[in-house]
């Protein structure tokens, strides 16, 4: 139900409100999430295959001027993520960005943003065991297995985890990330020492001079840079994630800005400084899609066992996003289903406090991607992180909408403002909105993928006209009986 009904409620009968969360999906979660877990989850989500795997294919088509695209994205992602922290402690609720929607833009809006939210995470979640599947054919003990097998191991392993506890969740994430950031602190000291002692990395002296050699920060000029920036975005998808985990942690006032605020220098520090590393290592020229860019550094130096380091590093990486996925979306569908406006099963909790409805329901859509490694095991992994890039793109616009409706309330003297602000409001969430949309519009220069993908919306609008059709009626029933409730 909205917000508002709730405090006419609350109005009506204070003490019986008072024990009612906001949102009904909010009831039941246990608080075990520490701050560590919210803080490694911050660093896991910034943090992924985006930039392991992803950066070699844009290096090689953007140059050094990758830096740049990765710290403009950087610092919109930092927006949308600053945006919802506010949310956050104004309100704490696993039902996160789809809670705020419901109160500032209605049961629609939280439908919408819920639904789009799945769809990214259900198909990067297909992305994630593709991608699993295909690192593990990287050793040779595991080539002979079929690709779905390995994809539906992977994907019953991550799901045991879920649905133990949240507590064994953060933890795997916490250690997700420590792997990540340590690989990532190792390579940055390797290419600084390179640079200092003036090493040769695969004939060539590292330094300023590898980039003036070869075409100068935009050797293609500015285009390609533009190109990579949808790219770019999907590589920082998941930051929302701080948002979700803040439902399930005892001190989210103390927990949240800390974490928040860290994502801006881990941004910095992590993607920005390490492409300008690889960049000074070697010529984009050499690094390619097929590679991780540290592992062309890493193998040219000689440097023994690097492609089996960083592609366990890799892996690591894929099982941290689908682990992430599996989680957040279990909690975004139950704050729906208690509305009404996702299947009532995604509602239930077991007796450890998991959403295990909405999680087996993520993971039937899973299932059907070990079908799609079965039948086009070559495109399965494109074929579905396009798609995924629709539902992040209107999930952080959501957001932005969100935060700009919520000002407005604040200055209509209707709702307080926390300390922990957006600066530079209603100009920041205008900015980000227009950039996230241009991000989208940008797909149509890639007829292969990205245009076919643009061609998906219309189906996807239809898909969600025609649910809504079938759902309204419940929705509003269940908000009319939880009003009811209130108000007796």
């Amino acid at each position: 139900m909205s917000k508002d009904a709730v405090n006419t409620a609350a109005a009506a009968s204070p003490t019986d409100a008072a024990q009612v969360p906001a949102d009904a999906g909010d009831a039941g979660y246990s608080k075990d999430l520490k701050a560590r877990h919210v803080n490694m989850i911050a660093i896991g989500g910034a943090i992924g295959t985006g930039l392991f795997l992803g950066a070699g294919g844009r290096l090689h088509n953007a140059g050094p001027a990758l830096a740049i695209a990765y710290l403009v994205c950087g610092v919109f992602a930092f927006f949308v993520v600053r945006a919802l922290g506010e949310l956050v402690l104004y309100r704490p609720s696993s039902g996160s960005f789809v809670s705020y929607a419901r109160e500032f833009l209605g049961e629609k809006g939280a439908y919408v943003a819920g639904w789009m939210y799945f769809l990214n995470w259900s198909t990067t979640g297909i992305a994630d065991i593709t991608a699993i599947a295909l690192y593990t054919h990287y050793w040779s003990m595991f080539t002979d297995i079929p690709q779905w097998v390995l994809a539906l191991a992977a994907l019953a392993v991550v799901l045991a985890v879920n649905l133990i506890s949240v507590k064994i969740f953060g933890e795997m994430e916490f250690w997700f990330a420590i792997i990540k950031v340590a690989t990532l602190v190792g390579f940055m000291l390797i290419g600084i020492f390179l640079l200092a002692t003036q090493q040769e990395v695969g004939g060539q002296t590292p330094g300023v001079g590898v980039i003036t050699d070869n075409g100068g920060v935009f050797p293609h000029g500015m285009m390609p840079v533009v190109l990579v920036m949808q790219g770019v975005i999907f590589a920082y998808a998941a930051l929302e994630l701080v948002g979700v985990a803040a439902g399930e942690t005892a001190e989210p006032e103390k927990v949240v800005p800390r974490a928040v605020n860290s994502i801006m220098w881990r941004v910095g520090l992590f993607y920005v400084g390490s492409v300008v590393l690889l960049a000074l290592l070697l010529p984009g020229s050499v690094y390619s899609a097929d590679e991780s860019p540290f592992v062309t550094v890493l193998s040219k130096i000689g440097v023994p066992a690097a492609g089996d380091v960083m592609n366990l590093v890799v892996l690591t990486a894929a099982m941290s996003s689908l682990n992430s996925g599996l989680y957040s979306t279990g909690r975004i569908l139950r704050s729906m289903a208690m509305a009404g406006s996702a299947p009532k099963f995604t509602a239930r909790m077991n007796r450890s406090q998991v959403p295990y409805g909405g999680i087996l329901l993520t993971c039937a859509v899973c299932v059907l991607g070990v079908g799609l490694n079965f039948l086009v095991p070559a495109q399965a992994f494109e074929i579905v992180l396009n798609v995924a890039s629709l539902g992040i793109i209107s999930t952080w616009v959501i957001i932005m909408i969100c935060h700009l409706v919520f000002v407005r309330r604040a200055k209509a003297g209707l709702v307080a403002r926390p300390a922990f602000r957006l600066p530079g409001s209603p100009v920041t969430e205008i900015a980000t909105i227009a950039f996230l949309l241009a991000c989208l519009g940008m797909m149509w220069n890639d007829p292969e993928v990205g245009r076919k993908t643009l061609l998906l919306i219309p189906l996807i609008a239809i898909m969600l006209v025609a649910g809504w059709y079938g759902v309204r009626r419940r929705v509003s029933r269940t908000a009319d009986q939880e009003l009811s409730r209130l108000t007796k």
